[in-house]
Parts: structure tokens; sequence; C-alpha cells
């Protein structure tokens, strides 16, 4: 499958699966040549591969429709992190939901409830609220995308990096599903990992 397919298999696969709604949301792939972006204004469920944004290795356009209108949020995020390859982000209900609390802790959004959520996403901080496409808004992502693969946007939702497509997917859908799980449970005694224990997940498995 090519990156064109997989994009679009995985937009579809997001929206049937109510991961994301209307036309929000957008992914990307780095490639050899620059990258590959999802539309502005089009649903996830509704990709077509020959509609996809096309953009060089400076983040221009050069072919397709025109990309996301959180493209320098992409492009952002990749510049920090030159392993990864592929970036997901989402208004994933859960997700949404915590990015509006208040009273989270801005440097970890969420405990580590699970030993899965501590492999593939680990902390979770929160990128303070710019609209949407707002420089400002890739600019505090650039930031904490030095030590974080996957960050929360305030009042907006989740964007995860992977050195893979599938690797940036599991993630978000990790972090999903803890946030529901913690808005299940908030208010409840509840026994997270403790320090020692999230170490040797790192250790054991190094991301």
């Amino acid at each position: 499958m090519d990156d064109r397919d997989a994009l679009c298999r995985l937009g579809r696969s997001l929206f049937e699966r109510g991961l994301t709604h209307g036309s929000t949301g957008n992914l990307s792939i780095r490639t050899d040549r620059g990258f590959l972006m999802t539309p502005t204004g089009m649903s996830l469920g509704a990709l077509e591969p020959e509609r996809l944004a096309v953009l060089d290795g400076q983040g221009r356009p050069v072919a397709g429709d025109p990309p996301t209108k959180e493209a320098a949020l992409h492009l952002a995020m990749y510049a920090a992190r030159s392993s990864d390859h592929a970036l997901v982000h989402l208004h994933s209900t859960h997700s949404v939901a915590v990015s509006i609390l208040d009273g989270v802790d801005p440097a970890d959004a969420l405990p580590p409830l699970t030993a899965y959520y501590s492999m593939r996403v680990g902390r979770l901080p929160i990128a303070p609220y710019f609209p949407p496409g707002d420089p400002a808004l890739a600019g505090a992502v650039a930031a904490l995308a030095q030590k974080h693969h996957a960050i929360l946007l305030a009042n907006h939702g989740p964007i995860v990096s992977g050195t893979t497509l599938s690797a940036a997917a599991d993630a978000i859908e990790e972090l999903e599903a803890t946030a529901r799980l913690w808005l299940l449970v908030r208010g409840e005694r509840v026994r997270p990992l403790t320090a020692a224990q999230v170490d040797e997940l790192k250790r054991r498995f190094p991301r």
C-alpha cells in the first residue's frame, strides 16, 4: 500500500469509528521529497488519493488540493522531530473533553493508568490555546515537540507524531481510550502506575 492509499484508508477508519467528525482532523506523512497531507475542509471519511495535498521539502504546496489549515502545525512538529515520519491530529471527543477541564496539569494531562498508555504516549503536555491555523500555535507545539511526540492542544484536541503512520495512529487511539477511561473514573480512588513501573516500561519498551 502506498502513502496515498494508507492516508485515505486511515482517515476512513478513524471517521467510521467516530474518532473524528465532519471535516475535523488531519493526517500527514513525511516523504523523501516533502510531505503528503489531507486537504483543508475535507472529511477524513471522504479522502481521495489524487486530491491529497503534496508539499515540497520547504512545506510549499506543489500539487493536489490546498493542504489542511493546520499545515504549519504539522511542519513545526516534523522540524522538531526528525526521526518521525507521520502525524495524526484529531478532535476526538474524550481527548477534547480533557483539554477543556480546568485544573488539569499542563505538564502532563493524563495519569499513567495503563502500561500501553505509558508505552505509546508517555507524558502528555498541554499547548496553550490559539485559534486553528494560528502561527503561534505551531510555535507552541514546536517547543513541546522537542521532548514529546504527543501533545494536547487546549480546547482543541490531540496531535501525535510517530516513526510510521500506524505508530502515530496507535498512539492517538491509546490516548483517546485513556482519556475516556480517565473521565469514567475521575473522582474515584484510582491506582495509576508508579514512577518505578513507568521507568521499567521505558527500559523494556523504548520508543
